[in-house]
């Protein structure tokens, strides 16, 4: 009997050991949804729907700039005679707010875990929620819903959230827009957005009828999770859906976001601001952090797929458009692969500085770029990219929270974005945390552990935008 009971004692220590340490491991993992799924059945009726999340509008959109307001600085200061590609002005200066009684030479000899405990993380370099993120899905500037509503007809507005980023912030609108194989021509957009209405008078007799066509296709729109037929889609009227370059404007950026598809639940999905299509070409992987591994794979699987947050089921439901691989995705690819850089007049045929067109303080830039700054070892030149994907295990400096729907931990593997142009492309990350380079050098700085003093972190900065 003795032996029984001691046989128990230890079986049920040993079940309690094994349950703490599950407990443990589940605490670690992070909050765990009740299903992959989202729900099919809508019960509530459209009208309802949209009194309901119209009203909350208002309170979101204040509860999240203020949000904003506390992570960055959002003043309009533009840098003098620094322009993008034509004439909008770059935004100086770092933007991201210190926590009081911190300098950043604080931070740069601060230990990481030190910064941890302490909560002395800059909360502008923590990821970047979005505007909505319980809902999540695309959201996209005025810029883009006032010309796509004045060209088509489409109304890309959202009843329930509106963009976050001001625009002083973004990329020109409309970019410019340069093929390689016609960089004779430059912009070949002629300073207009492009669109269905205009695009054959804007191409015909530049490009083949493959292109043709795969541009075509880049600009129709396809049923989409918030743009669509249903009584749970997020557009007052029922929408035809969005195109590939509503987000990638003329072939770039508007900085449109919405949410990666491949997490569940919904608050551990990171925020994705949408990069820029210039330099496909010199691309091996796609997706700020899927890692899919040709333009074919992405132009298919973000259709068939991320525009319906990951779930097959609710793309059946509103209307996803299947492509034919052999025939309409490699005519879509054949025309992004196309897309070039903006001219780098300062740079020779290997991507460097030309020493007789840049300033001291871009050559020095360069030279802490290649060397102290560490840039170089992930950004090689001629393009500024090694095509590999990094982990920069950001979760050493903070602790993970629920902040604005979005369970904050690290940012795991990302791809490593071409620099070429990096100034044409603000904000920076795969999320839009960095509104500026300054902010960008910042961060690195702070993460890398680099060091860079005030002089260098300038000079750098300098020479990222000769890019």
């Amino acid at each position: 009997m003795h032996q029984r009971n001691n046989a128990k004692l230890w079986a049920g220590m040993a079940i309690a050991m094994v349950t703490a340490a599950l407990g443990s491991a589940y605490a670690q993992q992070g909050p765990r949804g009740a299903s992959s799924y989202a729900p099919v059945d809508i019960t509530e009726p459209f009208a309802a729907i949209f009194s309901r999340l119209s009203k909350q509008k208002p309170s979101v959109m204040r509860d999240h700039m203020a949000l904003l307001n506390e992570r960055y600085d959002l003043s309009n200061r533009p840098a003098a005679g620094i322009t993008m590609d034509r004439t909008k002005p770059v935004q100086e200066g770092v933007r991201v707010k210190l926590v009081p009684g911190t300098t950043w030479d604080s931070l740069a000899v601060t230990a990481p875990e030190q910064i941890r405990d302490r909560n002395l993380f800059p909360p502008g370099f923590m990821p970047l929620p979005h505007p909505k993120h319980e809902e999540g899905g695309m959201v996209f500037p005025h810029t883009e819903i006032d010309e796509i509503k004045r060209h088509e007809g489409r109304d890309l507005t959202r009843f329930d959230v509106d963009f976050d980023i001001p625009d002083h912030f973004l990329p020109e609108f409309p970019p410019a827009m340069y093929l390689n194989q016609r960089s004779d021509l430059g912009d070949i957009s002629q300073g207009k957005l492009v669109t269905l209405e205009n695009y054959y008078e804007l191409f015909n007799g530049i490009i083949n009828p493959k292109q043709l066509e795969g541009l075509r296709l880049l600009l129709t729109p396809f049923p989409q999770q918030q743009f669509n037929q249903t009584e749970d889609r997020r557009s007052e009227l029922p929408s035809r859906g969005v195109a590939c370059f509503d987000c990638h404007t003329n072939g770039h950026t508007n900085k449109a976001t919405h949410l990666a598809p491949d997490a569940r639940p919904t608050q551990t999905r990171h925020r994705i601001a949408t990069p820029t299509l210039r330099g496909v070409f010199v691309q091996r992987l796609f997706g700020s952090q899927r890692a899919l591994k040709t333009v074919e794979d992405f132009t298919e699987f973000e259709q068939r797929g991320a525009y319906f947050d990951g779930d097959d089921v609710i793309a059946a439901k509103k209307g996803v458009n299947i492509l034919d691989r052999g025939h309409q995705v490699n005519m879509m690819a054949e025309f992004q692969e196309m897309l070039g850089f903006p001219p780098a007049p300062k740079l020779d045929l290997f991507g460097k500085l030309d020493p007789s067109k840049a300033t001291k303080a871009e050559m020095h830039g360069q030279e802490i770029f290649l060397g102290k700054g560490r840039c170089g070892a992930c950004h090689a030149a001629p393009y500024y990219t090694d095509n590999m994907m990094h982990d920069l295990q950001t979760e050493r400096f903070f602790k993970a929270s629920m902040i604005d729907g979005l369970y904050e931990t690290g940012d795991g593997p990302v791809k490593t974005f071409p620099l070429r142009g990096i100034k044409d492309s603000p904000p920076y990350m795969h999320d839009g945390r960095l509104l500026t380079l300054d902010d960008t050098v910042e961060f690195f700085n702070l993460i890398l552990g680099t060091k860079l003093d005030d002089n260098e972190k300038q000079d750098l900065v300098a020479f990222l935008r000769t890019l």
